[in-house]
């Protein structure tokens, strides 16, 4: 700009120069214009008669295949993973070209290098007309949505994408979750929905050491309490020591953080592990901050209880998951009570080599002192796969949306992620039965020889779209408890969770407008970190609550937690 100004200055000396200028500046116009194509054109006056002709002579009707009559190239960015041998030759890639005569053309990175790679092709400029995969955070959509980059997705979503517009009206959270606060649809998810990932808040218990003490599964936090006593001086493995830990967990394990499973029961807690969660609810439409209140202190009050009677284990705050795994393995005598994770399988290797994993169930959301009863849903969607760039012709944006329409189905889930049918899967037979005890749709066929490399699919490369209903139609095991049988495990456990879905927890996948990203990340960072500090010392009692809670309230005031509010309220009033 400051170029451009001197000289200005320059060539309005002269009618010459004013002409040379402007010629000077209409080019540069026109250079960038022609380098900058975004939405597809608009027809205008008579052309537009033409254009639908010219479309209707490319491309084949909306939902039939394939989808260009002439072949036709994208050049499409995705990572490569070290299992899949080629991309250009995988049975996958081939039959979707063959399908939609769309030929793919890799931009491949490793996948272990695909984000650094990514951000320096769109700072660059040097990016394909599609990422196939991006991993985009919402932030990068905002960015690169707001630069031009990619281009806005809902016209051609409305006219030329009926899969993936079904999806956003039959899933709730869908729509929400990938629209940018200007309204408009930047990139497209991998939405795979799961039952237990939704219900991750859980807790396991060892029900082998109730039975022996004659104790039911606890159903309030007294009678957790109670259980875990009985735990530390009744000797339920047996050995005549007091080598009994009752409750552990670790921060660096899914939901493996030892407060948030109890602290539901007095208030929302959504700060499950490490670097997660945002400590707000969401009540009537206001935010509001929950570690502050009253009932934030009395859920302290309780985890100090626990702990200072040696019911919580010392390190649950420090030590990592190969901890927890060694813990729970220990010889000659199990020596773990309940431990604080969505999967045990994080303790246990779920076959008959570690036979104590059937030892231990679920415990159901526990009932506070004053009625709380609740935990966290965590189903959204907080990153996105597919983006078109501005680097595509109209017609190529076209084929684009309408391939990754074609990867919202069924069909292609199956191929792309399970390869062709009769080698990795085949169409259940009759009584085959699914996760729900009913007839299943397909069944998975174990690999005899499992090689390192494969070339039958993509591995879930892409958007797609994974129901639960399709997640549960494949065959499984009746028996949860056998070898194969963790999948159904953790189905039916679930179950228990579902019903208890906290109605004060802040939406997932919100976007945070782009403005204020940057101050939201800084504040959740220094906030979290300030009480999760205060947490442990409060619970392990470095801090006596009674004496500094005061003190601690205080100082959130100096972490900006006015602005935080604030911005969370304007992304929770700007959603869609």
């Amino acid at each position: 700009m400051e170029a451009l100004s001197l000289m200005r200055k320059k060539w309005t000396k002269t009618f010459a120069g004013t002409l040379s200028f402007v010629l000077t500046l209409v080019l540069l116009l026109s250079a960038c214009s022609s380098n900058n194509a975004t939405q597809p054109e608009q027809p205008t006056g008579d052309n537009s008669g033409d254009k639908t002709t010219a479309q209707e002579e490319l491309f084949t009707e909306v939902g039939t295949y394939p989808i260009v009559k002439k072949p036709m190239t994208i050049k499409m960015f995705a990572p490569q993973y070290p299992s899949i041998e080629n991309m250009e030759t995988n049975t996958y890639t081939k039959y979707l070209e063959e399908k939609t005569n769309i030929k793919i053309e890799w931009d491949l990175v490793p996948n272990n290098a695909l984000n650094d790679r990514k951000q320096l092709m769109l700072a660059s400029g040097d990016y394909p007309e599609v990422i196939l995969q991006g991993d985009l955070n919402k932030e990068e959509q905002m960015k690169y949505g707001q630069q031009g980059v990619f281009i806005p997705l809902n016209d051609l979503i409305d006219n030329y994408a009926p899969n993936i517009k079904k999806a956003m009206n039959d899933i709730s959270y869908m729509k929400s979750s990938i629209t940018a606060p200007d309204g408009n649809i930047y990139a497209l998810p991998q939405v795979n929905e799961c039952y237990h990932c939704d219900n991750a808040l859980k807790m396991w218990i060892n029900k082998a050491w109730l039975d022996k003490l004659g104790l039911a599964v606890p159903t309030t936090t007294d009678e957790f309490y109670a259980v875990l006593k009985a735990f530390k001086e009744k000797d339920p493995n047996g050995n005549g020591k007091a080598d009994e830990i009752p409750l552990t967990g670790s921060d660096e394990m899914w939901t493996g953080n030892v407060s948030a499973f109890l602290m539901n029961s007095f208030i929302v807690d959504d700060y499950t592990e490490k670097g997660a969660g945002t400590f707000l609810r969401a009540v009537d439409g206001k935010v509001d901050f929950v570690a502050n209140k009253e009932e934030w202190k009395q859920g302290l009050i309780y985890l100090n209880k626990l702990y200072k009677e040696g019911l919580i284990d010392p390190a649950a705050f420090t030590q990592n998951a190969d901890a927890i795994q060694q813990l729970a393995n220990k010889e000659p005598d199990n020596v773990m009570g309940a431990l604080s994770t969505a999967l045990i399988s994080y303790a246990y290797s779920m076959d008959s080599k570690a036979p104590r994993h059937k030892d231990y169930v679920a415990v159901p959301p526990l009932k506070g002192p004053n009625g709380v009863q609740q935990t966290l849903n965590f189903a959204g969607i907080t990153s996105a796969k597919f983006a078109i760039t501005n680097k595509a012709t109209p017609e190529q944006q076209i084929a684009a949306i309408r391939l990754a329409d074609y990867l919202y189905t069924e069909e292609s889930i199956l191929l792309q992620e399970y390869g062709p049918e009769g080698k990795r899967w085949h169409k259940a037979k009759d009584g085959e039965l699914d996760i729900n005890g009913k007839q299943a749709v397909y069944t998975s066929v174990p690999e005899t020889d499992k090689k390192p490399t494969h070339n039958d699919g993509w591995e879930q490369i892409g958007p797609s779209l994974r129901t639960y209903a399709y997640r549960a139609s494949w065959t499984a095991p009746q028996d949860m408890l056998a070898d194969d049988g963790y999948g159904t495990r953790l189905n039916k456990v679930s179950d228990q969770y579902a019903p208890y879905h906290s109605k004060e927890q802040y939406p997932n996948g919100l976007f945070i407008a782009l403005e204020d990203a940057e101050l939201a990340a800084q504040i959740k960072t220094t906030l979290g970190d300030y009480v999760k500090s205060n947490m442990a010392q409060f619970i392990t009692g470095s801090k006596d609550i009674n004496k500094d809670w005061d003190a601690y309230v205080k100082g959130l005031d100096g972490l900006q937690l006015t602005q935080y509010l604030e911005i969370y309220q304007k992304a929770l009033a700007s959603k869609k």
